[in-house]
């Protein structure tokens, strides 16, 4: 399993290409399900692990992975899929986004599979069975169902007690004359669209909320074309980067090959913190680049925008 993961590196260069690479795992079916391989640190056996009372139901305790200690989460529990009850031969998918290290507990992992991004589509809507989902794509005759992983931990962090600089809108201050501008945040994470909103909302500007770039770029183009332009009060985009249907890296492109559209300021809000590649931000155009999610940073690079529009 070592050998899996020994190409992260090299995988860059799907950025910006409408592509990305999952890492497939499974629970205790046949289902398959996927994360983004530029969140993955490594994969491991599932090791020893010390329990922690008092802890959120899906927390399985603490490993000690290379000298450090890694809270480790039942994936399939924390999804609503019940706990994973067979003893042998489970992984810890080790993770970092959000600047957080954090282990997940899954039944075997699969394979990594490269997919593009319009091949990956939003999951059903209403009911259950997409309430964890970020995206479903279908590989190999199957469907495979990418988790919301984003969503799990705000679940767990938030029964836990967690700081609420990361989860809520952590107070932020109005700015002066914020009402004259809107920002538009691109996201398919709910509970990213949320937080993000919340976090302007108390700024000050009108937040306008879509789910992947496609329908974000649909949005700028009407507003180019609107008379007068509805791009005067566009203050910046905040894209997340790895979406279904059109990507934050190629959406940024698209913007920038776009004559009506190339002065948009792009501010790239990623949970890919930790092998984030600072040159492709350069590389397609992006302005800036912000890990998630921390509302006081957000909020200041928001402030700095108004200020060079003098709002």
């Amino acid at each position: 399993m070592a050998g899996i993961m020994s190409s992260v590196d090299q995988r860059t260069q799907l950025a910006g290409h409408n592509r990305m690479e999952l890492l497939l795992f499974r629970f205790e079916g046949r289902q398959r399900y996927g994360i983004n391989v530029f969140k993955v640190r490594e994969v491991i056996p599932a090791p020893e692990l010390s329990y922690v009372p008092h802890a959120h139901p899906a927390s399985l305790g603490i490993a000690y992975v290379r000298g450090h200690t890694l809270s480790v989460l039942d994936l399939s529990y924390a999804t609503g899929n019940g706990a994973i009850t067979k003893e042998e031969g489970n992984y810890i998918i080790v993770t970092e986004y959000n600047r957080q290290v954090q282990g997940f507990l899954v039944g075997g992992v699969d394979r990594i599979v490269n997919i593009n991004w319009q091949d990956v589509l939003p999951p059903p809507s209403g009911g259950s069975a997409g309430s964890y989902l970020t995206a479903v794509a279908r590989y190999d005759g199957q469907m495979i169902q990418i988790v919301d992983v984003e969503k799990v931990l705000a679940e767990v962090q938030c029964a836990g007690g967690a700081d609420p600089e990361v989860t809520e809108g952590g107070g932020v201050d109005h700015a002066e004359g914020s009402e004259a501008y809107k920002v538009l945040v691109v996201d398919d994470s709910a509970v990213a669209r949320g937080q993000i909103k919340r976090t302007l909302e108390e700024i000050g500007v009108r937040v306008v909320t879509k789910n992947n770039g496609r329908e974000a770029l649909e949005q700028l183009r009407t507003w180019k074309d609107q008379d007068p332009s509805g791009l005067d009060d566009l203050l910046m985009v905040v894209s997340d980067i790895e979406m279904p249907v059109l990507d934050g890296y190629t959406l940024t492109r698209s913007i920038r090959q776009d004559p009506g559209l190339a002065g948009v300021h792009v501010l790239l809000h990623s949970s890919l913190s930790g092998v984030f590649n600072t040159e492709m931000v350069r590389r397609v155009g992006a302005d800036e680049f912000l890990a998630k999610f921390h509302s006081r940073e957000l909020a200041e690079r928001v402030g700095a925008r108004l200020a060079e529009r003098g709002g």
